[in-house]
């Protein structure tokens, strides 16, 4: 029986009829595929492991790239190459792909995914706007679909232990969270255009942005650039920022809703921002950054604190650390719970560690940061209704145009 078929896949805002997922056999082995083999992809490939699970088929606009990709596994010789995704999603027999793309091409990318029928493992962060982020968490229930975002620490064990121990009132009331001052996103400055290279489609990587002619740091370092990221630089709101505030929600248990106020403390483009939310609690973005370990924050309460990082925890007092798990080394194979957790929920139906509801309030937290430090003032911000009460100029920001050709689907 026909799994699955794509209907008009002519062009980027094709429609692709969705087909319930498979029932699996207990021995049966995922097929899966990449869509985005670049830097964060390759690392994948490198250092994680995919247990029950066959790669079968890349996908990148910059086709070389999977030529590249498929170098680093023995298997990857055998592995179907698309440059198009969409032809990749109406070839191949998939229970899944990774949505390893640049951050502003990720939401439509994932949502043709799921309306094929496919889950998806998303990158972090998981969209370019607090607007995307909502249509694709509606996307994910109407297709009935399974999504991880790449938010690894909430699988880590000892920052699930540390965060539920929060969550359980270890601490008593928290009533500050301090973590780092994450930096902003850098504006593109047009410079004279570069020939294309060989094998990029670059109408395609632009995708819902503006073609501007070709530059090199356009592509190779698109994460500084507010038109493909909310500073998904390391050390940025969207990058490691992404990771640190995601820490902060899930340790919060506020999974399903943000802050209520944000505010500047200073003026700047990095200034120091504070935010509330409903229950009183502060998180204050004015630590220093030290170092990779560092993506998480600290938690003051009533009865103690604890810092919990990437990977370690500290507290005080120190009995709060009775009974943590082991320390997880950063590296290769910090990753390995949070596959394995997209992996297993593909086959049971259940909801992932980091799922969409989830990610997208943390990455709206990014966004907030964002649009205070740009409009260089106080803002409410309801998090039910997802927009700044009475702020016109606030809630344009919520959402961008989309080019012609790469709008996203009604969900």
């Amino acid at each position: 029986m026909k799994r699955r078929e794509i209907i008009g896949a002519a062009s980027a805002a094709s429609l692709f009829h969705y087909v319930p997922a498979r029932a699996f056999g207990a021995n049966e082995r995922l097929q899966i595929a990449f869509i985005g083999v670049g830097g964060r992809a390759q690392w994948l490939l490198k250092n994680e492991k995919f247990p029950g699970a066959d790669i079968v088929a890349v996908a990148d606009c910059h086709l070389p790239r999977c030529g590249q990709a498929a170098k680093i596994l023995p298997e990857g010789e055998r592995w179907r190459k698309y440059q198009d995704y969409r032809r990749l999603i109406e070839k191949e027999k998939l229970d899944a792909v990774f949505v390893e793309t640049t951050t502003h091409a990720r939401a439509l990318i994932s949502i043709h995914a799921m309306q094929a029928g496919l889950d998806v493992y998303a990158e972090k962060p998981m969209t370019l706007t607090i607007a995307e982020g909502r249509i694709l968490a509606n996307a994910v229930k109407k297709y009935n679909r399974v999504l991880q975002c790449g938010t690894q620490q909430r699988s880590i064990p000892i920052n699930a232990w540390a965060s539920k121990m929060v969550r359980d009132g270890a601490l008593g009331k928290v009533h500050t969270v301090v973590a780092c001052n994450f930096e902003p996103p850098k504006r593109w400055e047009a410079k004279p255009g570069q020939p294309v290279p060989e094998g990029l489609d670059w109408d395609q990587w632009c995708n819902q942005t503006e073609l501007r002619p070709y530059h090199k740091d356009l592509q190779t370092r698109w994460a500084w650039w507010w038109d493909y990221d909310g500073a998904g630089q390391s050390w940025g709101v969207t990058g490691w920022g992404t990771h640190a505030l995601d820490q902060v929600q899930c340790a919060l248990g506020t999974d399903d809703t943000g802050p209520v106020e944000i505010w500047p403390e200073e003026k700047g483009e990095q200034c120091r921002v504070t935010m509330r939310y409903a229950s009183g609690t502060l998180l204050k973005l004015e630590g220093p950054k030290r170092d990779h370990a560092d993506l998480g924050a600290i938690f003051l309460g009533d009865k103690g604190a604890i810092e919990i990082k990437r990977g370690t925890v500290d507290a005080v007092p120190r009995e709060l650390l009775k009974n943590a798990p082991e320390t997880t080394p950063e590296g290769p194979g910090e990753d390995k719970w949070h596959i394995e957790n997209f992996l297993d929920c593909i086959r049971t139906r259940k909801q992932t560690n980091a799922h969409v509801e989830a990610a997208h309030r943390a990455t709206t937290v990014c966004y907030l940061v964002n649009i205070c430090r740009d409009l260089g003032r106080k803002l409410r911000w309801d998090p039910m209704a997802e927009k700044f009460p009475g702020d016109d100029e606030a809630n344009a920001m919520l959402a961008r145009p989309r080019r012609k050709g790469y709008e996203l689907p009604v969900t």
